[in-house]
């Protein structure tokens, strides 16, 4: 009498046996899914953000230089080994925080085709506006760019290159506006120097909304501040 089962397979035709792996599950039971090492990305991922945004409200607190990483590692519930595992270096964490911070308006704003000096003024409220929800990201700029000053600082590149990318979108689409007629034809030779004082503006009323967040309103002071320049560049002023 022929056997229906065997501990290494079935007998279904004599003298062959079917291997364990290509038989069919018991109904009810669900065949094991294979592993994949994405839950240990993901909680490195989700670690590397801890402490970034923990990275972000100690330098802006303290700076670069007063920062401390055993401090930061302690906030984020790590040892300084498990930080220094994603982030080899004090300087390596100030510049990802600085690309992690900055990228994303900075980008946007950079690649952005702009059709009128109108629109890239408008922009520029948008992010101040933006910049009211994200106190720490505001005081950390305040504190690095003045920092930043000193050549031997680790941010001092990225700063300077920061500002000199801004500034040269800025004076580009002033130019561009002077030619079409929306701005006076002198605006060209002075594009750079407004575009200066844009920006410097711009980070000098930061300073005084991240000393009265509640009291100062920073996307309304520069609001007004451009709809001024734009009235005094105008040909229709």
């Amino acid at each position: 009498m022929a056997r229906n089962r065997t501990p290494e397979g079935s007998a279904d035709e004599p003298g062959r046996r079917t291997p364990p792996a290509a038989r069919t599950p018991s109904a009810g039971r669900t065949p094991p899914v294979a592993r994949t090492p994405r839950g240990s990305y993901a909680v490195g991922d989700e670690r590397r953000q801890r402490i970034l945004d923990t990275a972000v409200d100690h330098f802006g607190r303290w700076g670069f230089h007063a920062a401390s990483l055993a401090r930061i590692a302690k906030d984020v519930g790590i040892t300084q080994g498990g930080l220094l595992h994603h982030f080899p270096s004090k300087e390596d964490l100030l510049l990802h925080v600085l690309e992690r911070a900055d990228a994303g308006d900075r980008e946007g704003f950079v690649a952005h085709e702009f059709e009128s000096a109108a629109e890239m003024f408008s922009m520029l409220v948008r992010l101040a506006e933006r910049d009211t929800a994200r106190v720490g990201q505001a005081r950390l700029f305040n504190v690095l760019v003045a920092e930043a000053g000193d050549p031997g600082h680790p941010a001092h590149a990225y700063v300077a290159h920061r500002y000199a990318e801004l500034v040269e979108v800025m004076a580009g689409v002033l130019r561009q506006a002077a030619h079409a007629g929306e701005l006076r034809p002198d605006t060209d030779a002075g594009a750079v120097a407004v575009a200066q004082e844009v920006a410097a503006v711009l980070d000098g009323l930061r300073i005084q909304w991240v000393l009265d967040p509640r009291g100062f309103d920073l996307a309304g002071r520069f609001r007004a501040y451009v709809e001024r320049v734009l009235r005094a560049l105008s040909v229709d002023r």
